[in-house]
């Protein structure tokens, strides 16, 4: 009987850390294959564009009205960027929490609201501060290091190596390989993993170097308002999750709330799905920003392929 339980324990160790092998190993993959190019401008700038019914990047933003529309539909557009797709990472672990639906369209939705609660919390709070710092901001400078490489780019790989580095932690606490910081929080609040994982969204804006961001960073920082920074910011954000949300309510309703009863039976399927998506995320996000980016003006090295 013991050893039919060690025999168990070892097997589900071993899963544990082929989950963790393959999922950044399937994060360092994306971090090479991807173009920025195609998913900023290409993907990004077409569908401003035509939300906008202009050129988003070459024409002035005329008016707090038009920044505030220019917020959102530039959010919306970054969605697919090397600096926001790791948002979707926060799919699994809401679905983890979510629960089928009838007619409580609340309860659905609960997730999604403490999601956004801590995603607005850091992106208000930024816009706001941001606002007041202006130029002294390296996101809003225009001054290069010595070989070149941006510095506003430099607040980059620092913001993303971070949220890199805390979402492969956090992925490695929900496969039970490290201590879960969350766990005491979450035995009194059960939403605390959502308020965390909408905090990090929050906290793209800090190291967002899209152009379309940083054009709306420069409108509202000549303003001068903080009040005005805050609102736009947290509209970017909300511009950010609109296909999060929708990928989320879909797999909830479809099937009638099948998915979800599926996962919830069994918590090791949602630990696993939840710690892969993490660390897929992670791994990206963190290869990418800290080891790519900076490769690309010599600092370092990283493989380059026919489409970068």
């Amino acid at each position: 009987m013991g050893a039919a339980v060690t025999a168990g324990g070892l097997s589900a160790t071993a899963g544990r850390f082929r989950v963790v092998a393959g999922s950044v190993l399937a994060g360092v993959a994306v971090a090479v294959a991807w173009s920025f190019e195609f998913a900023d401008r290409t993907v990004g700038g077409n569908v401003a564009d035509a939300l906008l019914g202009y050129d988003a990047a070459g024409s002035v933003i005329a008016g707090s009205a038009a920044g505030a529309l220019f917020a959102f539909v530039s959010g919306l557009a970054a969605t697919f960027t090397a600096c926001n797709i790791a948002a979707f990472a926060a799919v699994a672990p809401l679905l983890g929490e979510g629960r089928s639906t009838g007619r409580r369209v609340a309860v659905l939705l609960r997730p999604l609201g403490w999601l956004a609660v801590g995603m607005l919390a850091v992106s208000a709070t930024y816009g706001a501060v941001g606002v007041l710092l202006g130029e002294r901001l390296p996101q809003l400078s225009m001054a290069t290091t010595a070989a070149g490489m941006p510095v506003r780019l430099v607040q980059s790989t620092v913001v993303f190596g971070v949220v890199g580095a805390v979402l492969v932690w956090l992925g490695l606490a929900a496969l039970g390989v490290v201590a879960d910081p969350l766990a005491g929080v979450r035995r009194r609040f059960r939403s605390v993993d959502a308020v965390v994982l909408g905090g990090l969204i929050g906290a793209f804006l800090v190291g967002r170097p899209f152009g379309l961001f940083f054009k709306l960073f420069r409108y509202a920082a000549d303003r001068s308002d903080p009040l005005y920074g805050a609102a736009v910011f947290a509209l970017q954000s909300l511009g950010n999750v609109v296909v999060l949300a929708l990928v989320f309510v879909v797999l909830v309703v479809a099937g009638r709330g099948r998915l979800v009863r599926w996962l919830q039976h069994d918590p090791e399927r949602v630990a696993r799905l939840t710690g892969a998506a993490l660390l897929v995320a992670g791994g990206f996000t963190f290869v990418y920003w800290v080891v790519r980016v900076p490769a690309v003006f010599g600092y370092g090295w990283f493989p380059t392929l026919p489409w970068h």
